[in-house]
């Protein structure tokens, strides 16, 4: 991973983080994951035949769903509060 990549995740993790030591709840998931995901949409707009991440944009997609399913059930407040930040529906 390079440098900017550590920077930009460091970034988020202090931005969705519940608390300090924080590095593995859901919505940080769900953040990370979420900004990988557009991270690749914008990859797969310009390089429109590179199927293996379109693979793996799917299988992320797949993931992703699944925890907003997760958060959604468990905790409905803070996952509304995440999807009006992440931009992302329900």
């Amino acid at each position: 991973m390079s440098t900017t990549k550590k920077k930009l995740k460091k970034e988020i993790i202090k931005e969705y983080a519940i608390n300090k030591t924080d590095t593995g709840s859901i919505e940080l998931q769900l953040a990370l994951l979420t900004h990988k995901i557009n991270h690749l949409i914008n990859h797969l707009k310009i390089n429109k035949k590179d199927n293996a991440t379109r693979n793996g944009l799917l299988e992320m997609v797949g993931k992703r769903k699944k925890f907003i399913h997760y958060l959604s059930k468990k905790k409905p407040n803070d996952f509304k509060k995440l999807a009006k930040k992440l931009k992302i529906k329900n």
